[in-house]
């Protein structure tokens, strides 16, 4: 679990393929401590493995999977990426819940400076206009953020100026691919929902009998 707090940028060293995955090398800033191998690190968005540690040198395995669900299989050798370790129960919580399973993939349509913010504008997929809603949260490339503004197929969000250093937003383009992951208190209450509306018929005598609360009128189980 994560929380959209971004803690800094690493450079991708290295890019293997292997047999349609790929295996890949960040070097990462010296405040970067206490990773272990099999430590669960957000790379911009995603939920990676550390299968191999060299000094400041981390390296993951990209799946199938995660390269076709995310845009990690578009990196090149000496792109920056945002970085995250997992949350530690014991210390503060800010953002948001962040699993680092990607939900969809969007494209960057505006980037318009105002002042010291920038006015960000993402199109994202129809799977996931469900979960959007304004003042509401979502990662995007594993920052959390604040979505201002929604229509359509497209929301906009204000970038304030630590969010420009600390993260990689500020390296985007319009057309460039991000990681989505909506918020997975949304996916609840809609999971409750839908279950609510299949159990719809509440508690009525029938059920209490199905149940074994009452008897049926020979005394025996309905």
């Amino acid at each position: 679990m994560f929380t959209g707090i971004v803690e800094g940028t690493g450079r991708v060293l290295k890019i293997e393929s292997r047999r349609g995955a790929k295996r890949l090398t960040i070097q990462f800033p010296s405040h970067l401590t206490e990773v272990q191998l099999g430590d669960s690190i957000n790379i911009n968005g995603v939920c990676l493995t550390v299968v191999e540690k060299r000094d400041q040198n981390l390296t993951f395995d990209l799946s199938m999977e995660t390269i076709k669900r995310s845009a990690l299989g578009e990196l090149r050798e000496g792109d920056s990426v945002n970085f995250e370790r997992a949350l530690r129960f014991n210390g503060r919580f800010g953002g948001h819940f962040v699993t680092g399973h990607i939900d969809g993939v969007g494209i960057i349509t505006e980037i318009r400076k105002e002042r010291d913010f920038v006015n960000l504008k993402v199109r994202i997929p129809d799977e996931i206009t469900t979960y959007v809603v304004p003042k509401g949260s979502i990662a995007i490339d594993g920052v959390s953020l604040t979505v201002n503004e929604y229509k359509g197929n497209e929301i906009s969000l204000i970038l304030i100026p630590y969010t420009l250093e600390k993260t990689t937003l500020m390296d985007k383009r319009p057309k460039d691919s991000v990681n989505l992951e909506a918020d997975i208190l949304a996916k609840y209450v809609e999971r409750l929902l839908s279950m609510k509306n299949k159990e719809a018929r509440g508690v009525d005598l029938l059920f209490l009998k199905e149940h074994g609360f009452l008897k049926g009128d020979d005394g025996s189980d309905a």
